[in-house]
């Protein structure tokens, strides 16, 4: 398993990410959120942004402190979700939490977040 996050793997497209916050589903593991579609085909089956919320975070460097967290946290922990699900989704991770984090809890949070969504699509596949 290929562990970058390339520019192929990003979720640029304005179309998509706005379609992800009126019809796509969530799951939540404080303090992050996981907000995911399934897609069309695409070159890579996920496609992936974050966000942190300016309301919590009013500075720049501390906003794009955390989006380097979880981009980094989702690099390593990718491979959970890879393997694992057939069809094509985007993802958008939400930082939800107030405080500035430490790498070690957003890895830690990121993975139980793509085993729980695992656990769903598993789930809907098997009923």
């Amino acid at each position: 398993m290929d562990t970058s996050f390339g520019k192929k793997e990003k979720l640029k497209s304005q179309k998509t990410i706005s379609q992800l916050f009126t019809e796509g589903k969530s799951l939540t593991i404080f303090p992050l959120k996981l907000i995911y579609l399934q897609t069309e085909q695409q070159e890579v089956c996920i496609k992936a942004a974050v966000t942190v919320p300016k309301k919590n975070f009013k500075r720049a460097v501390h906003r794009n402190k955390i989006k380097r967290l979880l981009r980094e946290s989702y690099r390593l922990n990718k491979g959970l979700v890879f393997n694992n699900t057939q069809g094509n989704f985007a993802f958008l991770f939400l930082y939800l939490g107030k405080d500035m984090p430490a790498f070690e809890d957003v890895a830690s949070k990121m993975k139980l977040l793509l085993e729980k969504f695992n656990a769903r699509i598993h789930e809907k596949t098997n009923t």
